[in-house]
């Protein structure tokens, strides 16, 4: 299979280039990205509005992956709890080679085919949940034959790739395509298709919360509050929905009642 992924950057001698002029060339590539994304809307779609339906019903979302692939996944799901204020259990990312992997690499742990269903095991993976494996190339073994044992218990599974027709788009049941195409750097996958990768998760995760009602009007009224400046956006939320509070009573309501939305709601009640 011919992967775009690998192939000759178009750009040649690039240690010849000035510094403004390497800047320009990536910047310049780098905006072909939305653009590449935009084509996969549809079938982002499709996967968000089953998973969404699955969440509803109890079930998990799973990010696998490998190298940049899986640091990204693991960096979405960290990002759930805080900013909407969801288990860490709901959304949950897994690399190959483990945490350790996070910082650094980890030797051959991303060829090893049973290690992603073990991982999945550990965390008592059932066909509730949804399995989203995530590869630039598409061919990752530790994401590919996950996914496939996924498949094998009636798990949901979908995929993100840099790759048109890559193995993985094969197996999943909701591939998801993004074809950045040869990368500045020949092979540097973490950057335009690491891009790629990252846009796609922003839309599945924050349009999954919105479905699940953790945002309302265009506020993350669920967030945690941990630290000064998520306070005072809190008190400031509440605030723009109570204009009749002072900074101090709204700052009052939301400690006391540790969220947003349920100062807000505390507050209408009390006055109703």
């Amino acid at each position: 299979m011919e992967k775009i992924t690998e192939s000759s950057s178009p750009y040649r001698h690039l240690e010849k280039m000035t510094v403004r002029t390497l800047l320009t060339n990536i910047n310049q590539e780098d905006q072909t990205v939305p653009l590449a994304v935009e084509k996969a809307i549809p079938a982002i779609e499709r996967f968000v509005i089953h998973v969404a339906a699955k969440m509803k019903e109890g079930g998990r979302l799973f990010y696998i992956g490998a190298g940049t692939s899986g640091r990204l996944g693991i960096l979405d799901a960290s990002e759930c709890p805080p900013t909407y204020g969801v288990s860490p259990d709901l959304v949950i990312g897994l690399m190959a080679g483990g945490d350790t992997a996070i910082r650094k690499a980890v030797e051959f742990a991303e060829d090893d085919q049973n290690l992603a269903w073990q991982d999945l095991q550990a965390h008592f993976i059932s066909p509730k949940d949804c399995v989203l494996g995530i590869a630039a190339s598409g061919t990752t073994p530790y994401v590919l034959h996950g996914l496939k044992d996924c498949n094998a218990h009636g798990i949901t599974t979908a995929s993100i790739t840099c790759n048109p027709s890559a193995p993985i788009s094969a197996v999943a049941n909701f591939p998801i395509e993004v074809v950045v195409g040869p990368e500045f750097v020949t092979g540097s996958t973490r950057m335009k298709a690491g891009t790629a990768q990252k846009l796609v998760l922003n839309m599945i995760s924050t349009t999954l919360m919105i479905q699940l009602g953790r945002v309302k009007d265009n506020r993350m009224v669920d967030m945690q509050l941990s630290n000064n400046k998520l306070l005072d956006r809190g008190i400031r939320m509440i605030l723009s929905t109570i204009n009749n509070l002072t900074y101090e009573e709204a700052k009052q309501l939301l400690l006391t009642h540790g969220s947003v939305r349920k100062a807000i709601k505390a507050y209408l009640e009390d006055k109703s």
